[in-house]
């Protein structure tokens, strides 16, 4: 009885340990790709570009949660310039959120996950004109002149899904999508859905 008991307990020991292999509690991912307007925003922005970066813990093999920094960075369409009169102009978001993560098969070479949760959005959008109009904060790099800027901190929210590839306990390449929607305490929300290419681990 002894010796089946002691047998039993090194099975169990083992079992953990080579799941604890196949998955590790630190996660990390590092992305970029594309980003559409939609909404409000979607008939006033052009599509634009995010970068994206995260880290977070693993519970087990279907359930962890990950902080994710957001950045986007959208143009102003030709139809709101003309209007608003000036030559160029962009909208700049970077998000912080805590996201829940639940994997379908976490350590398979092909991975299912959705994703989502809130956190603090950081808004920043900038009108410029031509250099030398002689008013504003010039702008060295781009040789415009910033004519007028606005800037707001709101809360927010995320929810999206993905597909990773690649070995069972190793970096992985993922492609995801995320509804974002930034609160505004006057006017339309900003809604918008990066479209994100990177590499988790």
């Amino acid at each position: 009885m002894r010796t089946t008991s002691l047998v039993s307990c090194i099975g169990l020991l083992a079992a953990g340990a080579v799941y604890a292999q196949e998955v590790q509690p630190f996660s990390f991912a590092i992305g970029a790709g594309f980003t559409e307007p939609i909404g409000t925003a979607g008939r006033n922005l052009d599509i634009g570009w995010n970068a994206q970066a995260g880290a977070g813990y693993n519970f087990n093999s279907h359930l962890g949660a990950m902080f994710d920094f957001n950045y986007n960075s959208m143009g102003i369409n030709s139809t709101t310039l003309s209007n608003l009169g000036v030559a160029g102009g962009n909208v700049h978001i970077m998000s912080f959120t805590v996201d829940p993560i639940v994997h379908v098969a976490h350590h398979s070479h092909v991975d299912f996950y959705l994703t989502g949760g809130g956190g603090l959005y950081h808004r920043y959008d900038d009108l410029t004109v031509p250099g030398g109009g002689g008013f504003g904060f010039f702008n060295p790099y781009f040789g415009n002149v910033v004519v007028a800027s606005y800037s707001i901190n709101k809360p927010g929210f995320d929810a999206g899904a993905g597909l990773s590839f690649g070995t069972k306990w190793h970096a992985k390449f993922y492609a995801e999508a995320r509804y974002n929607r930034m609160f505004s305490s006057s006017g339309p929300d900003t809604d918008y859905i990066p479209v994100t290419f990177g590499v988790r681990w």
